[in-house]
Protein backbone atom coordinates (compact mmCIF):
# COMPACT_ATOMS: atom_id res chain seq x y z
CA UNK A 1 0.00 0.00 0.00
CA UNK A 2 1.30 3.64 -0.83
CA UNK A 3 1.36 6.02 1.68
CA UNK A 4 -0.76 9.31 2.03
CA UNK A 5 2.36 11.16 0.58
CA UNK A 6 3.46 9.47 -2.27
CA UNK A 7 -0.37 10.75 -4.03
CA UNK A 8 -0.63 12.54 -7.18
CA UNK A 9 -4.19 11.92 -7.76
CA UNK A 10 -7.24 11.77 -5.66
CA UNK A 11 -10.19 10.25 -7.55
CA UNK A 12 -13.30 10.97 -6.07
CA UNK A 13 -17.07 9.70 -5.71
CA UNK A 14 -19.87 11.92 -5.97
CA UNK A 15 -22.99 11.17 -4.43
CA UNK A 16 -22.53 10.45 -0.68
CA UNK A 17 -19.00 11.86 -1.23
CA UNK A 18 -18.60 15.05 -2.68
CA UNK A 19 -21.52 16.28 -2.33
CA UNK A 20 -24.52 16.40 0.62
CA UNK A 21 -27.97 14.83 0.32
CA UNK A 22 -28.92 17.51 -0.88
CA UNK A 23 -26.60 17.48 -4.05
CA UNK A 24 -25.00 20.73 -2.55
CA UNK A 25 -21.29 21.42 -2.97
CA UNK A 26 -20.09 22.92 0.24
CA UNK A 27 -17.71 25.65 0.51
CA UNK A 28 -15.29 23.24 2.53
CA UNK A 29 -15.62 20.85 -0.51
CA UNK A 30 -14.74 23.49 -2.89
CA UNK A 31 -11.71 25.10 -0.99
CA UNK A 32 -10.48 21.73 -0.46
CA UNK A 33 -10.03 21.27 -4.28
CA UNK A 34 -8.33 24.58 -4.52
CA UNK A 35 -6.11 23.06 -1.56
CA UNK A 36 -5.74 19.98 -3.34
CA UNK A 37 -4.25 22.26 -6.74
CA UNK A 38 -2.08 24.09 -4.67
CA UNK A 39 -0.24 21.25 -3.13
CA UNK A 40 0.07 19.16 -6.40
CA UNK A 41 -2.46 16.77 -6.22
CA UNK A 42 -4.40 16.47 -8.98
CA UNK A 43 -8.57 15.93 -8.52
CA UNK A 44 -10.89 13.57 -10.95
CA UNK A 45 -14.43 12.73 -10.66
CA UNK A 46 -16.23 9.35 -11.28
CA UNK A 47 -19.93 8.31 -10.87
CA UNK A 48 -22.58 6.15 -11.40
CA UNK A 49 -24.48 9.34 -12.62
CA UNK A 50 -24.22 9.99 -16.73
CA UNK A 51 -21.70 12.60 -17.86
CA UNK A 52 -24.14 15.40 -18.17
CA UNK A 53 -24.98 14.91 -14.40
CA UNK A 54 -21.48 16.07 -13.28
CA UNK A 55 -21.43 18.79 -15.53
CA UNK A 56 -22.19 21.26 -12.92
CA UNK A 57 -19.31 20.12 -10.94
CA UNK A 58 -16.66 21.35 -13.25
CA UNK A 59 -16.44 24.69 -12.70
CA UNK A 60 -16.38 25.48 -8.65
CA UNK A 61 -13.98 22.14 -8.26
CA UNK A 62 -11.83 23.37 -11.23
CA UNK A 63 -11.88 19.85 -12.88
CA UNK A 64 -9.51 19.22 -15.96
CA UNK A 65 -9.00 15.80 -16.25
CA UNK A 66 -11.67 13.37 -17.49
CA UNK A 67 -15.10 12.66 -16.00
CA UNK A 68 -16.28 8.81 -15.60
CA UNK A 69 -19.83 8.75 -16.25
CA UNK A 70 -21.39 5.59 -15.67
CA UNK A 71 -19.16 4.42 -13.57
CA UNK A 72 -16.91 4.70 -16.23
CA UNK A 73 -18.86 3.56 -19.13
CA UNK A 74 -18.82 6.84 -20.69
CA UNK A 75 -15.37 8.75 -20.49
CA UNK A 76 -15.90 12.59 -20.99
CA UNK A 77 -13.91 15.94 -21.22
CA UNK A 78 -14.48 18.94 -19.13
CA UNK A 79 -16.74 20.41 -21.51
CA UNK A 80 -18.20 16.84 -22.22
CA UNK A 81 -16.79 15.90 -24.99
CA UNK A 82 -16.91 12.10 -25.51
CA UNK A 83 -13.25 10.41 -25.22
CA UNK A 84 -14.61 6.79 -25.27
CA UNK A 85 -17.93 4.93 -24.98
CA UNK A 86 -18.13 1.34 -23.69
CA UNK A 87 -21.66 0.04 -24.11
CA UNK A 88 -23.33 -3.14 -22.85
CA UNK A 89 -22.90 -6.00 -25.10
CA UNK A 90 -26.56 -5.75 -26.56
CA UNK A 91 -27.22 -9.74 -25.33
CA UNK A 92 -26.20 -9.23 -22.24
CA UNK A 93 -28.37 -6.01 -21.74
CA UNK A 94 -31.43 -8.19 -22.83
CA UNK A 95 -30.71 -10.58 -20.46
CA UNK A 96 -30.41 -8.43 -17.68
CA UNK A 97 -33.37 -6.06 -18.54
CA UNK A 98 -35.69 -9.42 -18.29
CA UNK A 99 -34.06 -10.37 -15.38
CA UNK A 100 -34.37 -7.33 -13.22
CA UNK A 101 -37.91 -6.87 -14.56
CA UNK A 102 -38.74 -10.67 -13.41
CA UNK A 103 -37.40 -9.75 -10.07
CA UNK A 104 -39.56 -6.73 -9.47
CA UNK A 105 -37.24 -4.05 -10.24
CA UNK A 106 -38.20 -0.90 -12.18
CA UNK A 107 -35.83 -0.31 -14.84
CA UNK A 108 -33.55 2.34 -16.48
CA UNK A 109 -31.69 2.37 -19.10
CA UNK A 110 -28.55 5.19 -19.83
CA UNK A 111 -27.33 5.68 -23.49
CA UNK A 112 -24.30 7.99 -24.41
CA UNK A 113 -26.77 10.76 -24.17
CA UNK A 114 -30.23 9.65 -22.93
CA UNK A 115 -31.50 8.64 -19.87
CA UNK A 116 -34.89 6.36 -20.71
CA UNK A 117 -37.41 4.70 -18.00
CA UNK A 118 -40.55 3.81 -18.47
CA UNK A 119 -42.87 5.60 -15.58
CA UNK A 120 -41.93 9.13 -15.01
CA UNK A 121 -43.95 8.50 -11.69
CA UNK A 122 -41.91 5.87 -10.38
CA UNK A 123 -39.99 5.99 -7.66
CA UNK A 124 -36.74 8.04 -7.64
CA UNK A 125 -37.05 9.42 -11.03
CA UNK A 126 -38.08 13.15 -9.83
CA UNK A 127 -35.28 13.00 -7.11
CA UNK A 128 -33.20 11.83 -10.26
CA UNK A 129 -34.09 14.43 -12.43
CA UNK A 130 -33.20 17.01 -9.91
CA UNK A 131 -30.05 15.47 -9.30
CA UNK A 132 -28.83 15.01 -12.61
CA UNK A 133 -30.55 18.62 -14.03
CA UNK A 134 -32.07 16.61 -17.45
CA UNK A 135 -35.02 15.01 -17.96
CA UNK A 136 -36.11 11.11 -18.80
CA UNK A 137 -37.12 10.46 -22.07
CA UNK A 138 -40.37 7.91 -21.95
CA UNK A 139 -40.52 5.12 -23.55
CA UNK A 140 -43.09 2.20 -23.64
CA UNK A 141 -40.66 -0.89 -23.57
CA UNK A 142 -36.85 -0.87 -24.17
CA UNK A 143 -36.49 -2.16 -27.68
CA UNK A 144 -33.48 -3.72 -28.88
CA UNK A 145 -32.41 -0.40 -30.61
CA UNK A 146 -32.14 1.09 -26.68
CA UNK A 147 -30.23 -1.62 -25.74
CA UNK A 148 -27.66 -2.23 -28.65
CA UNK A 149 -26.67 1.84 -27.93
CA UNK A 150 -27.11 0.77 -23.75
CA UNK A 151 -24.41 2.05 -21.11
CA UNK A 152 -25.79 1.79 -18.29
CA UNK A 153 -28.80 -0.43 -16.86
CA UNK A 154 -30.38 0.90 -13.69
CA UNK A 155 -32.73 -1.78 -10.93
CA UNK A 156 -34.39 0.39 -8.81
CA UNK A 157 -36.34 -0.55 -5.67
CA UNK A 158 -36.62 0.66 -2.12
CA UNK A 159 -36.28 -3.00 -0.99
CA UNK A 160 -33.04 -3.02 0.14
CA UNK A 161 -32.99 -6.76 0.86
CA UNK A 162 -34.12 -7.51 -2.87
CA UNK A 163 -31.15 -4.81 -4.24
CA UNK A 164 -28.84 -6.61 -2.16
CA UNK A 165 -29.87 -10.17 -3.49
CA UNK A 166 -30.16 -9.12 -6.63
CA UNK A 167 -26.74 -7.89 -6.86
CA UNK A 168 -25.31 -11.30 -5.84
CA UNK A 169 -27.98 -12.65 -8.17
CA UNK A 170 -26.59 -10.22 -11.32
CA UNK A 171 -23.37 -10.89 -10.98
CA UNK A 172 -23.57 -14.81 -11.19
CA UNK A 173 -26.16 -14.88 -14.42
CA UNK A 174 -23.94 -12.23 -16.19
CA UNK A 175 -20.27 -13.80 -15.27
CA UNK A 176 -17.95 -11.63 -17.29
CA UNK A 177 -19.91 -9.98 -19.98
CA UNK A 178 -21.22 -7.29 -17.56
CA UNK A 179 -20.53 -5.84 -14.41
CA UNK A 180 -23.31 -5.59 -11.25
CA UNK A 181 -22.66 -3.09 -8.50
CA UNK A 182 -25.17 -1.31 -6.28
CA UNK A 183 -24.51 2.60 -6.47
CA UNK A 184 -26.89 2.84 -3.46
CA UNK A 185 -29.10 1.38 -1.51
CA UNK A 186 -31.76 1.53 -3.72
CA UNK A 187 -30.18 1.13 -7.42
CA UNK A 188 -28.28 -1.76 -9.05
CA UNK A 189 -26.13 -0.32 -11.91
CA UNK A 190 -25.16 -2.90 -14.89
CA UNK A 191 -22.60 -1.84 -16.89
CA UNK A 192 -19.38 -3.63 -19.37
CA UNK A 193 -17.37 -5.12 -17.51
CA UNK A 194 -14.57 -2.78 -18.63
CA UNK A 195 -17.12 -0.30 -17.01
CA UNK A 196 -16.25 -0.15 -13.45
CA UNK A 197 -14.23 2.39 -11.33
CA UNK A 198 -11.81 0.54 -10.72
CA UNK A 199 -11.07 0.90 -14.18
CA UNK A 200 -11.15 4.35 -13.96
CA UNK A 201 -7.84 4.26 -11.68
CA UNK A 202 -6.22 2.60 -14.30
CA UNK A 203 -7.01 4.67 -17.20
CA UNK A 204 -6.66 7.77 -15.36
CA UNK A 205 -2.80 6.33 -14.70
CA UNK A 206 -1.77 5.94 -18.35
CA UNK A 207 -3.10 9.10 -18.84
CA UNK A 208 -1.31 10.79 -16.39
CA UNK A 209 1.82 8.75 -16.88
CA UNK A 210 1.90 7.68 -12.67
CA UNK A 211 1.37 4.33 -11.28
CA UNK A 212 -2.41 2.95 -10.03
CA UNK A 213 -0.35 3.55 -6.53
CA UNK A 214 0.09 7.14 -6.59
CA UNK A 215 -3.93 7.51 -6.45
CA UNK A 216 -6.34 7.79 -4.08
CA UNK A 217 -9.68 7.18 -4.08
CA UNK A 218 -12.92 7.73 -1.85
CA UNK A 219 -16.41 7.00 -1.88
CA UNK A 220 -18.94 5.28 0.15
CA UNK A 221 -20.65 2.75 -2.29
CA UNK A 222 -19.77 -0.95 -3.04
CA UNK A 223 -19.16 0.18 -6.57
CA UNK A 224 -16.76 2.55 -5.06
CA UNK A 225 -14.92 -0.17 -3.65
CA UNK A 226 -13.77 -1.75 -6.67
CA UNK A 227 -11.36 1.56 -7.12
CA UNK A 228 -10.09 1.15 -3.44
CA UNK A 229 -8.80 -1.90 -4.86
CA UNK A 230 -6.79 -0.80 -7.50
CA UNK A 231 -5.35 2.30 -6.30
CA UNK A 232 -2.82 3.09 -3.61
CA UNK A 233 -4.75 4.88 -0.71
CA UNK A 234 -8.22 4.06 -0.18
CA UNK A 235 -10.41 6.42 1.86
CA UNK A 236 -14.49 5.68 3.31
CA UNK A 237 -17.02 7.94 3.82
CA UNK A 238 -18.19 8.30 7.16
CA UNK A 239 -21.53 7.64 6.09
CA UNK A 240 -20.43 4.56 4.14
CA UNK A 241 -21.70 1.34 5.25
CA UNK A 242 -19.53 -1.10 7.57
CA UNK A 243 -18.70 -3.71 4.75
CA UNK A 244 -17.35 -1.09 2.45
CA UNK A 245 -15.61 0.89 5.21
CA UNK A 246 -13.77 -2.74 6.02
CA UNK A 247 -12.28 -2.18 2.14
CA UNK A 248 -10.54 0.97 2.66
CA UNK A 249 -7.29 2.75 4.58
CA UNK A 250 -9.09 4.87 6.37
CA UNK A 251 -12.67 6.44 7.39
CA UNK A 252 -13.15 9.81 7.44
CA UNK A 253 -16.33 12.26 8.36
CA UNK A 254 -20.09 11.88 6.61
CA UNK A 255 -21.10 13.78 3.55
CA UNK A 256 -23.08 15.72 6.04
CA UNK A 257 -20.07 16.62 8.32
CA UNK A 258 -17.82 17.61 5.14
CA UNK A 259 -16.19 14.38 5.09
CA UNK A 260 -14.89 14.81 1.52
CA UNK A 261 -12.87 18.02 3.06
CA UNK A 262 -11.69 16.54 5.89
CA UNK A 263 -9.92 13.80 4.36
CA UNK A 264 -8.26 16.27 1.85
CA UNK A 265 -6.91 17.95 4.91
CA UNK A 266 -6.35 15.01 7.27
CA UNK A 267 -5.29 11.99 5.23
CA UNK A 268 -3.28 13.81 2.05
CA UNK A 269 -2.62 17.46 2.81
CA UNK A 270 -0.53 16.94 5.91
CA UNK A 271 0.62 13.71 4.43
CA UNK A 272 2.30 15.57 2.24
CA UNK A 273 3.68 18.38 4.13
CA UNK A 274 4.79 15.92 6.62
Amino acid sequence: MSRAKDIRLLLSDVDGTLVTKDKVLTPGAIAAATLLREAGIALAVTSSRPPLGMRMLVEPLGLILPLGGCNGGVLVNPDMSVIETRLIDPAAARIVVDFLLRQGLDVWVYTETEWMVRDPAAPHVARERFILQFDATVVASFTDAHLSHAVKIVGVSDDFPLIAASEAAAQALLGATASATRSAAYFLDVTNPLANKGQIVHTLAERLNIAPQEIATIGDMPNDVLMFKQSGFSIAMGNADDEVKSQACVVTDSNENDGFAKAVSRFLLAANAA
